[in-house]
């Protein structure tokens, strides 16, 4: 009677580990780790600026009389923007014609006193000191001439400044000052910006690692920069812009506030949907060839360790520490050591998985 009640309950214990057994046995999908190429994206803040961002400001003061352009407008090179008042410029002007009227006139006596004294010298009634006398007198109307002459440009050129005009093509920006407004070259804000919006710059900083690595990899910073691929612009709206851009140049100089290199990169905008001064990110798409793979979800974070689960023959999962880069597509991680092409690791659920556990495949 004891021994069958021992014999059962040692049946009855082989029975439960071998429950237990076949409990812990968890069904996972796993794969086999391929090499294959990958594109990773990275995201840089940018802001936005036109090819040209010329800021217009008076070359001479006055009272802002007319504005003939209005904010947004497109101009084109030498199209008139803003008129200042002409009045005192046009005065200044006529005085200065007549000054040199004046001045050509005194040179014309001048002149015909110094033949009829030379005329007399010849003949001998005058000294050579009344002849040299009438000389220089010419050569002073002559210079009160030609001074006259630099005023009339120097007031010509005043009154056509009065007429403010667009240095290059462009979209017209803000117009803070209004008719009437007293204005003049030491003014605190430009009368307007006039922006080249045809092609935008967009400017972005890349690590001064980053970017270091990738010239070590070119040859030199100006070939990272031609190797570049093109870049997608995000607006902030988190749209992305319909045509691409290619990275033009890198600045010599790290910011050593940031520890960043700028880049500038070129689009097209012939829409003009894109505005200066507005910003986004620049998205730089990274093609890795013949890279090892593994699913997110089958790599387990312990800290800055990453660790997957390799199974092998005999469907037992084992613990395997990992290195992966740092910039991954959010759905798979790339593995640069720790694993070889061909094996079988847990694809889904990693976190779930027990070192040396049975798994059903």
């Amino acid at each position: 009677m004891a021994v069958a009640l021992i014999m059962m309950t040692v049946l009855a214990s082989c029975g439960g580990k071998k429950q237990q057994q076949e409990a812990a046995v968890v069904e996972f999908k796993t794969i086999k780790v391929t090499k294959q190429d990958v594109t990773l994206e990275s995201k840089y803040s940018a802001t936005i600026r036109g090819r040209q961002d010329i800021e217009v400001y008076p070359q001479v003061s006055g009272t802002l009389q007319r504005l003939c352009v209005t904010e947004g407008q497109s101009v084109s090179n030498g199209q008139t923007l803003f008129i200042i008042d002409q009045v005192p410029y046009q005065a200044a002007l006529n005085t200065a014609e007549a000054a040199l009227k004046a001045a050509q006139a005194q040179e014309a006596t001048a002149q015909l006193t110094y033949e009829s004294k030379k005329q007399l010298f010849d003949k001998q009634v005058i000294s050579e000191y009344d002849l040299q006398t009438a000389q220089n007198a010419l050569m002073s109307a002559k210079a009160q001439v030609a001074q006259a002459q630099a005023q009339v440009v120097n007031a010509r050129n005043s009154l056509s400044y009065t007429v403010v005009k667009s240095p290059a093509n462009g979209v017209v920006g803000t117009l803070p000052y209004r008719q009437g407004a007293l204005v003049g070259p030491s003014i605190p804000k430009a009368l307007t910006t006039v922006s080249d919006n045809n092609q935008m710059y967009v400017y972005f900083s890349m690590g001064e690692a980053e970017f270091l690595a990738m010239s070590r990899k070119a040859g030199s910073a100006e070939k990272a920069v031609n190797q570049m691929p093109s870049v997608r612009l995000q607006l902030v709206d988190g749209s992305i812009y319909e045509t691409a851009g290619r990275v033009e140049t890198a600045s010599g100089v790290v910011d050593p506030t940031t520890g960043s290199v700028q880049l500038r990169a070129v689009f097209t905008n012939p829409n003009h949907m894109l505005h200066s001064g507005s910003t986004g990110n620049i998205i730089v798409p990274i093609e890795h060839k013949g890279v090892l793979v593994v699913p997110a979800s089958g790599v387990v974070q312990l800290q800055d360790k990453h660790k997957v689960y390799v199974v092998d023959k005999n469907g037992v999962a084992h613990s395997q520490i990992v290195t992966v880069m740092q910039k991954n597509t959010g759905k798979e991680f790339i593995v640069t050591e720790g694993l070889e092409e061909g094996v079988e690791v847990i694809a889904e659920g990693a976190s779930m998985v027990k070192d040396d556990q049975k798994v059903k495949k």
